[in-house]
């Protein structure tokens, strides 16, 4: 078999889009149950002006649970795959924008507590949050190249197996 038979196996495709909605529920559980702690961890990427913050404090983890759920039930399985590729970039962007410009921040991605961490390690996690970003955006790249490569979609786009 091919590499391109393997990366685009249903088999491979269907555990990577549960491992990532799987991934995208436990990130948004905690951000749900504390809604004004995720809020903060917004409000300290200094990227949003404050009346959004909250906004965005109390949808994005709601949009991450239905990504996430999406994808593990397989339904949407390209829209939601698409969702997660655009989230995941904007996180790899925030979280960069604020490594270069020396703001140490905690990213807020699966705890929303302060963990009261030295500014050289949230720098550190910093670069290991968008490596590990990175890496599940390339699962995201394999879920849709697979979508794409599936023959009969183009009759029956974005409807789940």
């Amino acid at each position: 078999m091919t590499a391109r038979g393997v990366l685009g196996h249903p088999w491979l495709t269907v555990r990577v889009q549960i491992l990532l909605g799987a991934v995208f529920i436990v990130a948004a559980l905690p951000k749900i149950a504390d809604p004004p702690s995720f809020a903060h961890m917004i409000y300290n990427y200094r990227m949003l002006p404050g009346a959004l913050v909250n906004g965005a404090g109390l949808f994005l983890p709601w949009f991450e649970l239905l990504t996430g759920v999406a994808l593990v039930l397989g339904i949407w399985r390209r829209t939601a795959s698409s969702a997660i590729g655009i989230l995941l970039l904007l996180f790899i962007v925030s979280i960069g924008f604020n490594l270069i410009r020396g703001n140490p921040i905690d990213c807020g991605c699966f705890d929303v507590s302060a963990a009261g961490r030295s500014v050289e390690e949230r720098f550190q996690d910093m670069g290991w949050v968008i490596a590990r970003d990175v890496g599940m955006l390339l699962l995201v790249g394999q879920s849709l190249w697979s979508e794409r490569l599936s023959p009969g979609r183009a009759a029956q786009p974005d409807q789940g197996a």
